[in-house]
């Protein structure tokens, strides 16, 4: 009897241990599978954090790729990012500014009447939803963006307002003028009097903090044109650069 129950005891204790030693190794999987980076997270983390990079490459391929290749690679040659004092300015002014635009300007600090080395230049680098993308825009500098960031209180107060009826004003757009923070980065080939291009940082409750307006004048108009700055990028890729066109040129 006693030998029976040392038997079935030690049976026991073997059957114990096998079920201890499967429940820290399944324990020890799921620690690992925890502390394991998420490959697709990390893909879209540097997706997201390189997207400024990422288009002035394609940028680039289609400068190249529709004549214009020494005229980019002149712009490689002399222009310069940002400096630190402008960048520490803009993210004191903007603290939610996009990544995507820092990553840019700090490859490229403008294109619109920006003196690189004693060399003022011109430099078409977006599009937007105007002639069905087609019309071209500039990149500012950091120091435009903080000469203009009281722009839009000076000349859009009316349309922020809603004075007219028959102007066009999207209601992601806030109303509220004593609390508007645009960044505006972006002046048309016209010098920007026919379009400009804003970060809005206050928008109404029915829009994204962070969202595109596109201002468009004669017939005037204030419009969402992207959520996002990186959306901007994107929906400019998809519709394949259209505003580097070469039969106009620059």
């Amino acid at each position: 009897m006693v030998y029976l129950y040392l038997k079935i005891s030690k049976k026991f204790d073997i059957i114990y241990m096998l079920v201890l030693n499967r429940r820290k190794k399944m324990i020890r999987e799921d620690i690992e599978k925890f502390n394991k980076p998420d490959e697709n997270n990390e893909k879209e983390k540097t997706s997201t954090t390189n997207k400024g990079n990422e288009y002035i490459k394609k940028l680039k391929e289609i400068y190249i790729k529709r004549g214009f290749k020494n005229k980019w690679l002149h712009l490689e040659e002399i222009a310069c990012g940002i400096s630190k004092e402008d960048e520490h300015n803009l993210l004191k002014e903007y603290p939610e500014i996009p990544k995507s635009l820092l990553e840019i300007l700090n490859k490229i600090d403008g294109t619109y009447h920006r003196l690189y080395e004693n060399e003022k230049i011109t430099y078409y680098f977006f599009g937007s939803d105007v002639e069905d993308g087609k019309y071209p825009y500039y990149l500012l500098s950091g120091e435009q963006m903080l000469k203009t960031k009281n722009d839009p209180v000076k000349y859009y107060d009316c349309y922020i307002n809603r004075e007219f009826d028959d102007i066009p004003v999207s209601e992601k757009i806030t109303n509220d003028i004593n609390n508007i923070k645009w960044l505006h980065f972006a002046d048309c080939m016209n010098n920007g009097g026919t379009s400009q291009l804003f970060i809005d940082f206050s928008p109404s409750k029915k829009g994204s903090k962070g969202q595109i307006i596109r201002f468009v004048h004669d017939e005037d108009s204030l419009e969402v044109i992207a959520d996002s700055f990186d959306e901007f990028l994107e929906k400019i890729e998809k519709n394949d650069f259209k505003f580097i066109n070469n039969d106009e040129g620059f």
